[in-house]
């Protein structure tokens, strides 16, 4: 399966790959660490502050994908816990991305889906404001639609563009064979300043 290709190879390979495209250019806490992830989109289009769709999300959740969670402006308030993420896990969410904050966060570090998250803070947000549902949202500067893949791993998020998963992914497959050839170049004494032309350069 494609999604389990991109989680190994993970969010740089795959940005390097696609063409520099599709990087989500925010820092993200990942809470369990050496975690990595890749999922269709799943999108939760909070009201500021607020967690009610989230809450609405999980209905439509399917097992696979990666549950995006946005606010109109990112703030340090809390839309995931304990509580939601165990529902997530119970619909068989690949990950959770939240561009706001977590808490009850020891709690999500020992739980069987990874988290990557902009803040960690206790403070917790209302119920109250309607939002969207599988609507196109924008995550550091990058666009995600609903299907689209996330890929999520210690470097960061890639999101590669649904109609051009086979293709990103054969991309990335070549880039990892070739830098297992250079990998061991490099270990046989090689400089990548000869084997990159970067002498040429100078």
């Amino acid at each position: 399966m494609s999604a389990s290709e991109f989680a190994r190879m993970g969010a740089a390979t795959v940005y390097e790959a696609s063409g520099r495209q599709g990087l989500v250019d925010a820092e993200f806490r990942q809470l369990v660490p050496r975690s990595r992830a890749c999922g269709p989109a799943r999108i939760a289009r909070c009201g500021q502050d607020d967690n009610l769709m989230v809450h609405a999300a999980m209905a439509s959740l399917q097992p696979g994908e990666v549950l995006v969670l946005v606010m109109p402006e990112p703030r340090p308030v809390a839309l995931l816990g304990d509580l939601l993420l165990t529902q997530a896990i119970a619909r068989g969410a690949a990950a959770v991305l939240v561009d706001a904050a977590v808490r009850d966060a020891d709690e999500l570090a020992e739980m069987a889906v990874p988290v990557w998250a902009r803040w960690i803070r206790s403070r917790g947000a209302t119920k109250d404001i309607p939002g969207e549902l599988d609507v196109p949202v924008v995550v550091g500067g990058c666009e995600i639609r609903p299907g689209d893949l996330v890929v999520l791993d210690a470097d960061g998020v890639t999101v590669v563009e649904a109609e051009r998963a086979d293709e990103v992914l054969q991309a990335s497959l070549a880039r990892e064979a070739k830098e297992a050839h250079k990998r061991a170049q490099l270990q046989a004494g090689a400089l990548s300043w000869h084997l990159d032309g970067l002498d040429a350069r100078v």
